[in-house]
Parts: C-alpha cells; sequence; structure tokens
C-alpha cells in the first residue's frame, strides 16, 4: 500500500499507515520551530490510534491504551504483511457472530428447500447454543474440539446426527474462509477431528418379518410393501409414485418423483439427490399393484413443485389417504406403521397411553435393507445394486451392505482345489 504523502500531527509513518498519538500534538512557534504539546485529551481515553486505508478505499483503525505504542506497531506491520500476502481479513466484518453469518449463509445457498429446513433446525438446536455467538475473528480449533465433545456428550444425538451437525458448521465456516472473513477454517485443525460415528450393521429382516407387516397393514397401504420389499424404493417416492411411472410392457418402474414436507407442507420434488432411475419391476411386485388399482383407484393430486411456492404439478398417485390426498408421512408412520410392527412382534404393542416406541430400525428403510439383502445374496453387482436403490455412487452402498454379501471362501477354496488337483 501506498504511504500518504504526509502524516497527521501527532502521528507515526507506518508500512500500512500510520499512529496517532491523540495525547500530544505538535506545534510550530513563530521561529519555526515544532515542538509537542498536550492535547485537550491528554490522560484520558486510548492514547494512540493505528490507522490505515483497506482494500475497498476506507479507513480502518485500532486504538490502543497508553504505554502499548509498540504493540500498536506490531498490529499495522501484520495488517501490512496479511495484505502483502493476500491474507487481509476486514476486522470489522469479521466481527460478525457466527450466527448471524450463517443465517445469511443459509438463505443464500443453493440447496433444495428441504434440506435448507434440516440444516436450519440442525444449526438452532446445536451449533448456535454453543458458537452462535462468537464472532468470526475469534474463531480457533479449541472452540470446535469443545463442539465436537459437547455433541458426543450428548446422549439424545446420534453419532450419524452429530457429525451432520459438524459438517454444517465446516460448511459455514468454509464460506467465511471463501468470504475473506477468516483466514483458515478452524475445523482444519489436525487437532480437531470429526464426531464419531459407531456404524450399525444393518440387520435385514426375514421374509416372514416382510409378510408379517405386509399382513398387519390396512388393505389400502398393503402394495407398499411390495414396493419397498420388492423395488426397492424410498417412503417418499412410494408415496408419490404415479400412475405413469409404471411400465407394464418392459417391467420397469420409473422412478422420477417423491413427495417431500417442507414446513409442515407437501410437495412434489426430484428423488433424493437428483438421481431419477429406473427399476426392474417383478411380475410378483406387477401383480400386488394390479391388484391393488383395481381396489383403489389412482388419484389425481396437485401438489407445488419442489418447494411450498413452487409452480403446481399433477399426478395420479398409486397411494393416497382414505380422503383421497397425500398418505402423509407422520400420520402413515403413527396410524398405520407402528401398529403393524407391533402385531409383526417387531416392537412393543402401545402403552396405556396408545404411544409406540422409537423404532428407527424399523421404518419403511428397513424394506430397501431387505431388497438389497435378496439382490447381494442372490450374486448382483454392488453397481447394479446402487443404481436400483439411487445411491449417490457404489461406495455408500459398500460401505451399508458389504457384510451381506455372500462369503468368498468357499468359491476361494474351490478354485484352489481345481488347479492344484487338476496338477496332481
Amino acid at each position: 500500500m501506498a504511504l500518504p504523502s504526509s502524516c497527521p500531527e501527532g502521528t507515526t509513518p507506518q508500512m500500512a499507515g500510520h499512529i496517532q498519538d491523540r495525547w500530544y500534538k505538535t506545534e510550530t512557534d513563530s521561529h519555526g520551530k515544532t515542538a509537542k504539546v498536550k492535547t485537550d485529551r491528554h490522560g484520558t481515553g486510548m492514547r494512540y490510534r493505528a490507522r490505515y486505508v483497506g482494500p475497498d478505499g476506507s479507513e480502518k483503525s485500532k486504538s490502543f491504551p497508553d504505554g502499548q505504542k509498540r504493540l500498536a506497531e506490531k498490529w499495522l506491520t501484520n495488517i501490512a504483511a496479511d495484505l502483502s500476502r493476500g491474507q487481509y481479513i476486514d476486522p470489522h466484518a469479521a466481527r460478525i457472530t457466527f450466527k448471524n453469518y450463517a443465517v445469511k449463509w443459509l438463505n443464500a445457498h443453493a440447496i433444495d428447500p428441504a434440506s435448507q429446513v434440516v440444516i436450519e433446525q440442525r444449526l438452532r438446536l446445536h451449533a448456535f447454543p454453543i458458537l452462535g455467538t462468537r464472532p468470526l475473528d475469534s474463531f480457533r480449533p479449541e472452540h470446535i474440539r469443545e463442539l465436537v465433545s459437547g455433541l458426543e456428550a450428548n446422549i439424545a444425538v446420534s453419532g450419524g446426527y452429530a457429525r451432520n451437525i459438524y459438517g454444517d458448521v465446516r460448511a459455514v465456516l468454509s464460506a467465511a474462509v471463501d468470504d475473506g472473513l477468516l483466514a483458515r477454517n478452524p475445523c482444519s485443525a489436525k487437532s480437531v477431528r470429526p464426531p464419531t460415528v459407531e456404524r450399525r450393521r444393518v440387520v435385514p429382516w426375514l421374509p416372514a418379518q416382510v409378510y408379517a407387516v405386509r399382513e398387519a397393514l390396512t388393505p389400502r397401504y398393503e402394495a407398499m410393501v411390495d414396493l419397498g420389499a420388492g423395488c426397492g424404493l424410498r417412503q417418499g417416492e412410494i408415496v408419490g409414485l404415479a400412475e405413469d411411472a409404471l411400465d407394464w410392457e418392459d417391467g420397469i418402474v420409473h422412478v422420477r418423483q417423491q413427495v417431500k414436507m417442507i414446513r409442515g407442507k407437501a410437495v412434489f420434488a426430484p428423488p433424493k439427490c437428483n438421481k431419477e432411475r429406473d427399476v426392474p419391476l417383478p411380475s410378483s411386485v406387477a401383480a400386488a399393484l394390479r391388484a391393488h388399482m383395481d381396489e383403489y383407484k389412482p388419484v389425481e393430486v396437485t401438489l407445488p413443485w419442489r418447494r411450498p411456492d413452487g409452480p403446481m404439478a399433477s399426478a395420479r398417485l398409486l397411494f393416497t389417504n382414505t380422503a383421497n390426498g397425500v398418505a402423509w408421512r407422520s400420520n402413515f408412520n403413527i396410524q398405520d406403521w407402528k401398529p403393524a410392527l407391533a402385531a409383526a412382534g417387531l416392537i412393543a404393542e402401545a402403552d396405556e397411553k396408545g404411544r409406540y416406541e422409537s423404532a428407527r430400525e424399523h421404518g419403511m428403510h428397513a424394506l430397501r435393507h431387505f431388497y438389497a439383502s435378496v439382490l447381494l445374496d442372490a450374486g448382483e453387482s454392488i453397481k447394479a445394486v446402487s443404481q436400483y436403490l439411487g445411491h449417490a455412487d457404489p461406495a455408500l452402498t459398500l460401505r451399508v451392505y458389504a457384510h451381506l454379501m455372500p462369503s468368498s471362501q468357499e468359491r476361494t477354496r474351490k478354485a484352489i482345489d481345481q488347479v492344484l488337483k487338476s496338477e496332481e
């Protein structure tokens, strides 16, 4: 930065600006001699003010008390060094709190509305109480370590959920780095680690359990089990399945949309990760769907597309509630799914108040686990299973279901024996 051609009275020139001494000023007498004289502020308030012009052309300053002129000089020197390295952080802008910046970031973040709601909830409930009031320029790795420690100590927060919260915080701080409000993301420090996730092995249902749950459901929802267990569709994809998504001739289910709940309002949306896919339609599932459609005719339902204020879209849905509207996930899970689980012996019966225990491992997602286990046991490739499930990539499928793949030990023994015996 170019130095000013002249410095104000009572100031010391520096590389990045100058230091003003508020307690003294320089005066020139009639003979041209200069001398320092006390100002009206002498002895009160901060004595030194370090000043410089920022990259945006505006003046920045910071005040220091009497006896700390060297500290003021060091501050200006550091500013000059940051400017030369391209690592300058505007100290005033960086005073914005984590909460205020996170809200701005989230509102401008280009993600689907449902994900935005989920991230906002995680930050509001778990990150803001710990980090919300902290200015961005005060963040250090120790603050992230404290967050992780607190999340891991909270028995109400699972390891996977804690890692999602940590990921949200890291994303906010990465954006702050990009915006020039942080020099470095504290989450990137070697001493910081994400929350520990205890990965539980998926234990798929047995065929008898699938049949038992199907039998216990009300007839209008029985075929949902066939789609989940026989085609691997997610709950939202089943609820949003339209009549024209079924290709009877080629035996294909075109998974093109789902029903999502955003702030209590149902919307049509693309499948998770925007991964549309075609899934083989087994003849047994096709027969179950034909029988269902004979008994419960598809109903045309109109919902917003993607977001509550989005354009309206219509589809003739296979599964609706008794009022011919969307089968609301919360109502279905409480009124239909959990009673069926209890009837099948997968969870306990409702208590005296009619409430059922938590059953995350026995949600409708269990039908997808069953589907994957059947395919893998039949020798289907991980790549194909991943494609049919709509996973982001086969690596995810492998992490979740590798233990369900048939053991290769017997094949190895047979292969070696065959080669070695042929040489005898």
